[in-house]
């Protein structure tokens, strides 16, 4: 009998919510390395996303009584290709990894300071992984 290993190939997130560094919960700080800066955070019912200026890291939380927490951390380095993408009230950042690992991160609710501040984050991704 064969057995096929299932890979996720894409994962989606929606999040809805800036968080500022204070208003981050510890466990999402612990994850932080001491060379590292938090630019933003963003957050929806469940989920967390963590902008560094080295890395992103999602903490992908069970809606069902919370019993399990996922955290994917992708350096920018790693990502292969990109695209960001503007929409009146949301936005979207959508990325390849080298290892064919897809990701989409919605962004709902979305007004023109905050898309702003997500640029300025898409563009310190995009120098990083030049480096």
């Amino acid at each position: 009998m064969a057995y096929i290993k299932f890979k996720e190939l894409s994962k989606y997130f929606n999040f809805k919510k800036e968080v500022t560094e204070e208003n981050l919960p510890e466990y999402v700080k612990e994850y932080v390395s001491s060379g590292e800066k938090i630019l933003l955070g963003y957050k929806n019912n469940k989920d967390y996303a963590l902008f560094t200026d080295k890395r992103m890291i999602l903490f992908d939380r069970d809606s069902m009584a919370m019993r399990y927490k996922k955290i994917h951390m992708f350096p920018y380095h790693s990502i292969s290709t990109s695209a960001v993408c503007f929409k009146p009230g949301k936005a979207e950042l959508l990325f390849s990894f080298d290892s064919g690992y897809q990701l989409h991160i919605n962004f709902i609710d979305m007004h023109h300071d905050k898309k702003e501040n997500l640029k300025k984050i898409y563009k310190i991704m995009m120098e990083e992984k030049l480096k």
